[in-house]
This record gives C-alpha cells, sequence and structure tokens, in this order.
C-alpha cells in the first residue's frame, strides 16, 4: 500500500505548478536589481509574487518584504527599534506568548533580558489578564508576538482583541501566520495585527521562503538584519531568489483560489478523523478540542504511551506524522506547548500531530484510525501493565 502523509504542517507537498513555475524562472537569466531587459523580467517575478502574498492578507504591496522564510521574518521582525507611523520608537521589552514557535521564543533582536512569557489558559489560548497585566506593568510601549494558530495544536488565537490591548498602550502586534495561511482567511486590517509572518513551505511553495507582511509601510522595523544592498525596499539586503519567489507567489494565489473549498472539506475529514479515534481508542485526548483550532490539525495523546514508539510503530505501518513541531532537530520530546497548558508530563510525553492537507482522502483517514487504533491500544496496555 502507498504512504499516507498527515504532516502537513510541518511541510506541505510542493505544489506542481510551484514546481514549474521555479524550474521556468531558473531557466532565465537576470539580477532583478539590473535596470536592463534581463533584469526588468526578474524583478516583474518578484513584483509578481509580492502581489500575490499582499492579496492574501489585504495588505500593500510595499509592506511585503521577502526573506528565506519564516524564522528570518521573525528575526527582522523581534526588534526593539521601530518606525511607528513613521516615528521612531524603542520598545524596552517583548512580550511573547509562552506557546510560540521556538523562532518567536528566542526572541528575535531583543536581549534575554527584555523578553517575557505571557501565559496561555489549559485550552492554549493566551491568558489576557496577564498579558494586559504585563503591558501595564512595562515602562512605556511594548512589542507583543502572538501566533495566529498553533503549530501543534492548531489553537486559535483571538489576534483582534489582543491587538486591541496592545495598541490601547501604544504598542505593536507581531503575529506568526504561518500556519494559519491556507487554512484560515486572512486580513491583516481585521486581525489588527501590525507585521505578519508567512512561510512558502506551509502552503506548497518551496522551502526557503517566506515574507514579513506589514499593515504599513509607515510602521516597520528601523533597521534590517541583513545590511549591504538596498534590496527588498531597504528592508532586507541581497540578491533576491527569484526563482523561490516565483514558486512561492503561485502557491499563495493557488491557496487564496481554493480556500473556500479546501478550508471546509478538510474540517469534516479532520472531525471525522477525531470522532473514529475517540470511538476506537476512548482514552485518547485531543488537545484544545474545546476551541477554535485550524481546519486541519488534531494533536492527540494517551496517558503513560511514549510518542516516540507510536510514532515509529505509525511510520513502519506507512504514515508520516510528527510529535508536534518538527523545527527541533528531528528529536521526540515533550511539547513546550503542552507545558504552557499545563498538561501533565506523561500525557504530554504521548502527543502526536496529525495534520491534514488538500490532498488527503476519505481513505487515508479510515487507514489511520485503524492503524492508531492498533498501535494505540498496544501502547496503553503495556503503558498500564507496567
Amino acid at each position: 500500500m502507498s504512504r499516507v502523509y498527515l504532516d502537513w504542517n510541518a511541510t506541505a507537498p510542493i505544489r506542481a505548478e510551484a514546481a514549474a513555475r521555479v524550474v521556468e524562472a531558473m531557466s532565465a537569466t537576470g539580477n532583478p536589481s539590473s535596470i536592463h531587459a534581463e533584469g526588468r523580467a526578474a524583478r516583474l517575478v518578484i513584483e509578481t509574487a509580492r502581489r500575490e502574498v499582499a492579496r492574501l492578507v489585504g495588505a500593500p504591496e510595499a509592506g511585503v518584504i521577502f526573506a528565506s522564510g519564516g524564522t528570518e521574518a521573525i528575526a527582522t521582525a523581534l526588534t526593539p527599534h521601530w518606525l511607528v507611523a513613521g516615528t521612531p520608537l524603542t520598545f524596552a521589552k517583548a512580550l511573547i506568548g509562552e506557546s510560540e514557535h521556538a523562532a518567536v521564543l528566542a526572541g528575535g533582536r531583543f536581549p534575554k533580558e527584555a523578553t517575557l512569557r505571557v501565559t496561555v489558559s489549559p485550552n492554549g489560548l493566551i491568558d489576557q489578564a496577564d498579558l494586559e497585566a504585563a503591558i501595564a506593568a512595562a515602562e512605556g510601549p511594548v512589542l507583543v508576538a502572538v501566533q495566529l494558530a498553533n503549530n501543534e495544536t492548531g489553537v486559535v488565537q483571538k489576534i483582534a482583541e489582543i491587538a486591541a490591548l496592545v495598541h490601547a498602550k501604544g504598542g505593536i502586534l507581531v503575529c506568526d501566520a504561518v500556519q494559519a495561511a491556507g487554512k484560515l482567511a486572512l486580513d491583516i486590517a481585521a486581525l489588527g495585527a501590525d507585521a505578519l509572518i508567512l512561510s512558502g513551505h506551509k502552503i506548497g511553495g518551496p522551502q526557503g521562503t517566506g515574507a514579513l507582511v506589514l499593515a504599513s509601510e509607515a510602521t516597520a522595523p528601523a533597521e534590517a538584519l541583513l545590511r549591504g544592498g538596498g534590496q527588498e525596499l531597504g528592508h532586507r539586503a541581497g540578491t533576491e531568489a527569484v526563482a523561490a519567489i516565483a514558486g512561492f507567489g503561485i502557491a499563495v494565489a493557488l491557496a487564496a483560489a481554493e480556500l473556500d473549498e479546501v478550508v471546509p472539506r478538510m474540517a469534516a475529514l479532520r472531525d471525522r478523523l477525531e470522532a473514529a479515534v475517540l470511538a476506537k481508542v476512548p482514552e485518547a485526548v485531543i488537545f484544545g478540542r474545546e476551541v477554535q483550532r485550524l481546519p486541519n490539525t488534531s494533536l492527540i495523546g494517551i496517558d503513560g504511551a511514549s510518542a516516540a514508539t507510536l510514532l515509529m510503530a505509525l511510520d513502519l505501518s506507512g504514515f508520516a506524522v510528527s510529535s508536534g513541531s518538527a523545527c527541533s532537530s528531528g528529536k521526540v520530546k515533550r511539547s513546550h506547548v503542552l507545558d504552557a497548558m499545563g498538561v501533565p508530563q506523561r500525557l504530554a510525553e504521548s502527543a502526536i500531530r496529525v495534520s491534514l492537507g488538500r490532498g488527503t482522502s476519505d481513505d487515508d483517514i479510515l487507514r489511520f484510525v485503524e492503524a492508531f487504533e492498533t498501535a494505540a491500544k498496544c501502547l496503553y496496555k503495556r503503558a498500564n501493565a507496567a
């Protein structure tokens, strides 16, 4: 039987259209900063992709800054020095949600002592009372970093409410929307975020692409992370990766066009998977199930079972799933997201993430549930017999 890929949150398979566009762009010659015909052709490729990214989130084209991926875009945004409505402003503190991606938890260009963690509730949502208290306790305005959707649990944060709290005190909100793109409708103005982070390979584009998207070009990091030339409107030095950006742009356009069709279908498949898992393995726990989540994501635990053993059993049965984030050097370890949610250690150490995509079928779900039931019951009995 063919293998079933259920790790779309780690990397979505590259779209055929995106791969073709990459190859096409690679065969062309021209530096996008050159003014001759070849250079202008390369520039057109980049600006076309910039337009698609801007359309996806309702941002101005001049607010789209291409980067090598979400991590670089995050490091660019997490700086104490910003221009806010054109006026230089230095933030003494960065407030970061405890369940953020590791790239955000690293704090970017803020000193370690200037980054403070904001707690999350047991359901995975940011504790807004804790956030409001932290903002009030800070001396001056702060930069706040909260993701739109968690990469492990799929929990969707109340970003518009958080943005209102932040802006009331003169701060700015940086929102990691890497997992949300292609799975939720995105409108940067409605969200109230000052900046969004995107990643190409999460939506079927090539790896090594991403973007920092600004709600207004007048509110932006004051200093580039990579300095040298004046590329990306002065926000990122270095010759742009034209071919990769071309593929990113096509993937974004396809994701936007298919959103209304793909999202309900993924949500139905996820609900079917979870209902079947709970029916077959009543001991299973699905984290964050009581709040809004991404339509494609299920984080499942079985108290006392080993995530590493469960992953290996499923892999041998032909299923690719993961244990939370795939950005941890290939290691299986307890989720910091579940720790932040207060999940007991034994249960947290059993969690595996199943993430679906546009290519997931009903048969894939049925086959996965059968394999999961076999592996999970064996591990649960073994764990509770010890």
